[in-house]
């Protein structure tokens, strides 16, 4: 008896059309530019995740920069001054100090110059 692969094959095209659910056109209608929207999307997904890293590490260096440099302290002084003192905080903690606890950032800032200078 042969083998009728109706299900598996309607499971298959069911299972990219709805991942494909709000795009616009063919692309959320039709099988197969359906499918290869959905694998380039996920291609993209994976990419983004590895590129919003970056551009958190590179937030958080910028607003502790902006910080420091208001205190008289170079991004690079600070971090090194910081670690100096044995002061372990990583970058988005020091960044959500330097928007949000400013008195608080402005005393780890003299922590720092006190090491380096």
């Amino acid at each position: 008896m042969r083998v009728k692969r109706g299900f598996s094959a309607h499971r298959r095209h069911k299972k990219y059309l709805e991942m494909a659910k709000g795009f616009r056109g063919g692309r959320s209608r039709l099988y197969r530019t359906a499918r290869e929207a959905v694998e380039r999307s996920l291609v993209y997904a994976y990419i983004g995740r590895k590129q919003r890293k970056r551009e958190f590490r590179k937030l958080w260096i910028l607003r502790i920069n902006a910080g420091a440099r208001e205190h008289g302290l170079s991004y690079s002084k600070m971090m090194a001054g910081l670690s100096q003192a044995g002061i372990m905080l990583n970058r988005k903690i020091l960044a959500e100090l330097a928007v949000k606890q400013k008195e608080d950032f402005a005393k780890l800032v003299e922590i720092a110059k006190n090491q380096v200078h």
